[in-house]
């Protein structure tokens, strides 16, 4: 059985490795085909499209926005993307600022609760547009301010703790557009994340699937292998397609996420490619899409 991994994300957002490191690592784990679904970005796509296919993997360009929801969050996968549409574009710079806005909100209460660190520090440390809480935990880490990353989310930027700042995100129909006129499939990610509850789950997929998004990540792995298959059997029942990915960050962030395994530890099957998202593709764009992909 071949490996796959359709969710990983690299230094382009909040990830450890670079997009070409990224690569590497996933072929020397026997990857062979995989996305990079950075947050709300795609600066990364187009170093990790050239080093997967020095290395003979199928690359799926991608992306994860985050989009508005009441409770917990919604982020939805863009999958397949062959351009960066001007939806998209807009989405992305919308998206940028907002985070900027909210570092900067992050940063000031930082400073309140006796912590000397500002946002330009973590910038000018990390180098990327998109700085987030898991920037700001890292260099608490370096410094010795906080024995590790986790330690930064219980103390300061979890919900509740006093440096929480709530994440603002994009319209989910805006969020679809973006993704369709950029030739990708909008997948939702982490579904559970939304802190739905079962007993509402189907109507609030229903919704959703009405709203556009043609596929749902049943198949993750911060959930348990029963919990996977019955998200993957309600994306069925809503005739959308099933995606399985580990949503890795790196060796030594969220150690629980390994590239290519998801829920229960079980390795990533290639049918989420061959049997759901690769026919997906050449139905939107016809098989000459997998020349671009690949």
């Amino acid at each position: 059985m071949n490996m796959i991994d359709l969710h990983t994300h690299s230094t382009a957002s909040d990830g450890t490795m670079s997009p070409s490191e990224l690569m590497n690592y996933a072929s020397s784990k026997g990857i062979s085909v995989i996305a990079l679904t950075d947050h709300d970005t795609t600066a990364g796509l187009a170093e990790a499209s050239h080093e997967a296919k020095k290395l003979g993997m199928t690359f799926v360009p991608g992306i994860e926005i985050s989009v508005e929801w009441p409770t917990g969050e919604f982020h939805l996968l863009g999958l397949g993307l062959t351009h960066s549409s001007q939806e998209l574009k807009d989405t992305i710079l919308n998206l940028r600022q907002e985070r900027k806005n909210r570092n900067r909100k992050m940063a000031e209460k930082l400073q309140e609760n006796g912590v000397d660190i500002t946002y330009e520090e973590v910038f000018e440390r990390y180098g990327t547009e998109n700085i987030g809480r898991p920037h700001f935990a890292s260099l608490m880490a370096e410094k010795g301010i906080v024995r590790h990353r986790q330690q930064a989310f219980d103390v300061y930027f979890a919900s509740g703790r006093p440096c929480y700042i709530p994440r603002i995100g994009v319209e989910l129909d805006k969020a679809v557009q973006a993704i369709k006129t950029s030739g990708g499939i909008p997948v939702q990610a982490h579904p559970l994340s939304m802190y739905v509850s079962w007993g509402k789950m189907e109507e609030t997929m229903r919704d959703i699937r009405s709203k556009g998004v043609a596929g749902l990540e049943a198949w993750h792995s911060a959930i348990r292998v029963g919990q996977a298959q019955r998200l993957e059997k309600l994306a069925r029942d809503l005739d959308m397609i099933v995606t399985g990915g580990s949503d890795f960050h790196g060796e030594k962030v969220r150690a629980d996420r390994h590239i290519g395994y998801t829920a229960g530890k079980k390795p990533i099957q290639d049918r989420f490619w061959e049997e759901e998202l690769k026919p997906a593709l050449i139905k939107t764009h016809g098989s000459g899409v997998l020349d671009f992909i690949g």
